[in-house]
């Protein structure tokens, strides 16, 4: 796999942030402070993907227009499901 390309950006945090950062980098958690942050950063972002799916599902199981076609599209189903479980039985 090719490296990635980079951009240096500029971010103030909190001085006790900071030396927690070199803290934990220095007992080897990471190879550099951007190495560390980068990889914050990507669980962060994860995080706040995986919360935005929750919500819209969330949104969805209470939108009549969603669950009546989640409904229909089973009913469509039921046939080749039924099918299914006789050739397994």
């Amino acid at each position: 796999m090719a490296p990635r390309e980079s951009i240096k950006v500029t971010y103030s945090l909190p001085e006790p942030l900071v030396e927690k950062i070199r803290s934990v980098v220095s007992e080897g958690a990471a190879p550099s402070y951007s190495a560390f942050v980068e990889r914050a950063l990507e669980e962060a972002l994860r995080t706040e993907s995986e919360r935005r799916l929750a919500n819209e599902l969330a949104e969805a199981a209470r939108d009549p227009l969603f669950l009546a076609d989640i409904a229909e599209a089973a009913r469509d189903f039921e046939h080749a499901d039924a099918e299914v479980e006789r050739d397994d039985g």
